[in-house]
């Protein structure tokens, strides 16, 4: 009898124990806390993911189209008018199928990103007719993202990227009349709350949705739409948030502001107890530079709550590590945009362009029109190389975003906890010209030539000056690191600290060198290192592991 109860007690905590650890890795509901995500267990969550682009709401730049293919009804219209209304409307059906699938969502996982952004398109939810129904495939395509995200431990952050008559009136939103008619006709907002009550209601119960962002980039100020109708923004989003919380109390909301997310000047108090405020953010100077982000930090203060960035990429490698390292010291997650697109080699995945497409693009800029079964071939061939199994993949932007080696990492982008921890120099008064413009380790452009702009940029040390670095390592192996360096007037001498171990090097041959720097064992997690300048001065443009 005792060796049963024995047993039994034995087994019984083995069942606790394996229940304990299933409901441990369950996915959980997020919300709030001050200025941090936390989940249900009171843990702090950083959102870290990928925009999920073009996939319900396609844009015309990730198709190489023109002006008459800018957005999502008027590439509806190329398609049709090249393979006809029957092949278009399979051709559609069949695309959103391929385009992100669950091999996506494990993907997205497995490379350490933690969420997704998906960009909905109200057409593909609530038709346009003059009594609007509910279309039930965009539900279903959003049900299938959800279960996915649940079952790899993804959040999804639902984004009303083309909402009812446009919020913009430029092409990003599906605007029929370049207008945005959001805040022009008010059955559009009828129609806004109506949709975002039935997602509400749809999603209430799932753990996986972290948040809902009611709209993408209204109002841009160049346009004039802001000046017109920015007065008419925190009302419709006290009024949409209102009705969701009729049916759903659980989940996160966040707020962008208007002219493309970025002036959060209308935001004066949170109005929701589960709310954070969203920017968008693109460093598109050239040469390269890092744009200040003190402005919403200043707000997050004002407002005691999370702040997010729920865009950012659209550059290169350079300026990806530098965001995604400045985001994070300053506790602000991100999601990168966009997750693949066509022929490109600035996103994580890239689809492969098909056979003639550029007859295509022509055609959409113009030109003559493409035969039908040149066409109809091409975007055949599109459907099979949007498949995630069928694109390119670029570790090194993966890791840019994500901070890791192997991989370059630019002397410019040292890290973000000011003096004498992150750097060291001798003059702290006189600020960089370059990139880092409120920080004084100095920036040099190594190219005047406008046609080398973009990451030619290197740091100039003197004597004592030092810059220290952080980047995470996926495995407990030894890499290689090259550093490229030159001396600026004679011989100089550096020291290399990595983690525990330490190096010297003389630099001797005038300009830019490549010296191997020897192995060195990372750990799996973070790894640091310290460059110091012993003699000398030296420009160092970058190093990198291999």
């Amino acid at each position: 009898m005792k060796t049963f109860i024995t047993l039994f007690l034995i087994s019984g905590f083995g069942y606790f124990s394996f229940a304990q650890q299933k409901q441990e890795k369950h996915i959980q509901f997020l919300h709030t806390s001050g200025q941090d995500i936390v989940n249900e267990s009171g843990e702090k969550v950083y959102l870290k993911g990928v925009g999920l682009g073009n996939w319900l709401l396609p844009e015309g730049y990730m198709w190489k189209f023109g002006e008459g293919g800018d957005r999502p009804r008027k590439i509806e219209k190329v398609v049709a008018d090249l393979i006809g209304g029957e092949k278009a409307e399979s051709f559609w059906k069949t695309f959103r199928k391929n385009y992100i699938t669950e091999a996506d969502i494990k993907r997205i996982a497995e490379l350490g990103f933690n969420s997704v952004r998906p960009a909905l398109n109200s057409r593909l939810f609530l038709t346009e007719d003059e009594n609007p129904v509910f279309v039930e495939e965009g539900f279903q395509l959003i049900d299938s993202l959800v279960s996915w995200c649940s079952k790899h431990k993804l959040y999804v952050i639902i984004d009303m990227h083309g909402a009812p008559g446009g919020q913009t009136g430029a092409n990003i939103d599906d605007s029929p009349n370049d207008i945005p008619g959001l805040f022009i006709e008010e059955k559009y907002q009828d129609q806004l709350v109506e949709l975002w009550m039935k997602i509400a209601e749809r999603y209430k119960d799932e753990p996986a949705v972290a948040a809902y962002d009611l709209l993408n980039e209204p109002l841009p100020a160049r346009t004039g739409a802001a000046a017109k109708y920015k007065h008419l923004l925190v009302p419709l989003y006290k009024r949409i948030m209102a009705e969701i919380r009729k049916v759903d109390q659980k989940h996160m909301i966040t707020l962008e502001g208007f002219d493309w997310s970025n002036d959060w000047s209308l935001f004066d108090k949170p109005f929701d107890t589960n709310v954070f405020y969203q920017f968008h953010y693109y460093c598109w100077d050239r040469p390269d530079n890092l744009n200040t982000i003190d402005g919403f930090i200043k707000k997050r203060n004002e407002l005691n709550t999370p702040i997010w960035v729920g865009e950012t990429g659209e550059k290169g490698n350079t300026i990806y590590w530098s965001t995604t390292q400045y985001f994070e010291a300053n506790n602000i997650g991100f999601s990168f945009w966009p997750w693949k697109k066509m022929d490109t080699r600035n996103t994580p995945y890239s689809i492969k362009k098909p056979e003639n497409w550029d007859l295509i693009s022509e055609y959409t800029n113009g030109g003559a029109k493409p035969d039908s079964k040149i066409a109809e071939k091409a975007f055949a061939e599109l459907l099979e190389n949007c498949k995630l199994s069928n694109c390119d993949y670029f570790e090194d932007v993966c890791n840019s975003i994500l901070t890791r080696i192997p991989g370059k990492v630019e002397a410019e982008n040292f890290g973000h906890k000011g003096y004498n921890q992150s750097y060291f120099v001798l003059d702290t008064l006189t600020k960089s010209n370059y990139y880092r413009k409120n920080e004084p380790v100095l920036i040099m452009l190594d190219s005047e030539d406008e046609k080398q702009y973009g990451s030619e940029q290197s740091i100039e040390l003197k004597k004592s000056e030092w810059v220290a670095y952080t980047f995470q390592s996926l495995d407990n192996e030894k890499h290689q690191l090259t550093i490229r360096i030159s001396p600026v007037v004679e011989q100089a001498k550096i020291q290399i600290l990595i983690n525990d171990k330490k190096v010297s090097l003389g630099i001797t041959n005038k300009g830019f060198n490549e010296i191997i720097a020897g192995e060195y064992d990372m750990r799996n997690g973070e790894n640091k290192i310290k460059i110091v300048v012993k003699s000398g001065v030296v420009r160092l443009d970058w190093f990198r592991f291999n």
